[in-house]
């Protein structure tokens, strides 16, 4: 796996916090905006946390899970035994368009942009997978000192500097052809920011 494509401070987490931190993903995929029937793409599924959830809510649509950690893909798999909807990959996020060739509806993208290296080009990336009004959906943790965000007794999540207000996620994302949408609280800790495919961005 090569090291130098791994997001910063987005190594996954034990389960066991996790769970605690996300209890209801059910919630969490249908505040996003997940329908029935949409392709959904779960960049950075780490261990499927919420991928079962988008499969569940999107089908009979197809969801593709893509971690570049090959240890993750099959702890996912393995975990959503229960969904017969999902596409497996391992793969680099910068690399989408020959992961992904044909067009999907929706983009998830959990916990991980803070530690993209370029943020800008990420963006692209996924803008150029989607269908004409495609939605990409990033999870943030909201921009407060890790102290202040405790999970199960201890300070969780990335560092401080690493966090970005919705305003710094918009002027990452917007620039090259998205929208914002609609944003939605997820508590404790998180937002969720919808972009929508800009049809009239010309690059």
């Amino acid at each position: 796996m090569p090291q130098d494509r791994v997001f910063s401070a987005t190594a996954m987490p034990d389960r066991d916090w996790w769970q605690a931190l996300w209890p209801d993903p059910e919630m969490v995929v249908k505040a996003l905006g997940i329908r029935c029937g949409m392709e959904v793409v779960d960049l950075g599924c780490g261990y499927g946390h919420f991928t079962a959830a988008v499969a569940r809510q999107a089908g009979p649509g197809r969801v593709i899970a893509i971690d570049i950690d090959p240890d993750m893909v099959a702890q996912a798999q393995a975990a959503c035994q229960q969904v017969s909807n999902c596409i497996w990959i391992q793969g680099d996020a910068m690399e989408l368009p020959r992961l992904v060739p044909d067009p999907v509806d929706f983009v998830l993208l959990a916990n991980t942009f803070h530690g993209a290296p370029d943020k800008p080009t990420l963006a692209s990336t996924i803008r150029s997978i989607l269908r004409p009004e495609g939605r990409l959906a990033i999870v943030n943790w909201h921009p407060v000192a890790r102290e202040h965000t405790v999970v199960k007794g201890l300070p969780r999540g990335p560092e401080t500097q690493l966090r970005m207000s919705l305003a710094q996620t918009c002027a990452a994302v917007e620039p090259v052809g998205f929208s914002l949408d609609m944003t939605v609280d997820l508590p404790p800790y998180h937002y969720g920011a919808i972009f929508i495919q800009s049809l009239e961005y010309a690059p």
